[in-house]
C-alpha cells in the first residue's frame, strides 16, 4: 500500500523503573477495553521525541522524568476497524521508546486524557495484566523479561 493511502502516527514512550524492580504503567481508556500501557503518546508537530516522552509521562503520571537512553523504535499497523476514530484508513504507528527515571513529582492520575490511572507494578506482575503491545516491546528493549 502506498504511503498516501494510510495515516502515520509518531509517538514516544518511556520505560520508567525504580530501585524496587517496578515499572510505571498508565491505564489507557480509549480502546474497546481499558488496558495498561507505557506512559507516552503522540508527538506534537514541532516537538522532539525526547521532549514528548517527558511531557507524556508528566501528564499521565504526575512524575518529572529524565531520559537515560534511547531503547529503540518499533512500528505497528492498526487496521482501519481497530482505530479509535471512525475511518476507512489504516494507520502505521512509529513508537520511539526511551528508558527514563523519576526526578520529582508525585503519582497523580491524568484527568480528561487518554489515560485515567497510573501505577507501579513489579515486572513479575506485568505478564498478568491486560496490556497493549508497546508494554512488551518496551520491556523487551529494556532487557526486562516478563515471567
Amino acid at each position: 500500500m502506498h504511503y498516501t493511502e494510510y495515516d502515520t502516527r509518531l509517538a514516544a514512550y518511556a520505560v520508567v523503573t525504580d530501585d524496587e524492580g517496578r515499572v510505571l504503567l498508565a491505564l489507557w481508556n480509549e480502546g474497546s477495553r481499558r488496558q495498561w500501557t507505557l506512559p507516552g503518546g503522540g508527538l506534537e508537530l514541532h516537538e522532539r521525541a525526547e521532549d514528548g516522552a517527558v511531557r507524556e509521562v508528566l501528564e499521565e503520571s504526575g512524575y518529572h522524568v529524565e531520559i537515560d537512553e534511547l531503547l529503540g523504535v518499533d512500528s505497528y499497523v492498526f487496521p482501519a476497524e481497530r482505530r479509535s476514530v471512525p475511518t476507512d484508513r489504516p494507520m502505521k504507528a512509529f513508537r520511539v521508546l526511551y528508558r527514563a527515571h523519576v526526578t520529582g513529582g508525585e503519582l497523580t492520575h491524568e484527568r480528561d486524557g487518554s489515560t485515567d490511572e497510573a501505577a507501579w507494578f513489579h515486572v513479575s506482575e506485568v505478564a498478568g495484566l491486560d496490556r497493549v503491545s508497546v508494554v512488551d516491546v518496551g520491556l523487551r528493549m529494556a532487557g526486562l523479561a516478563l515471567r
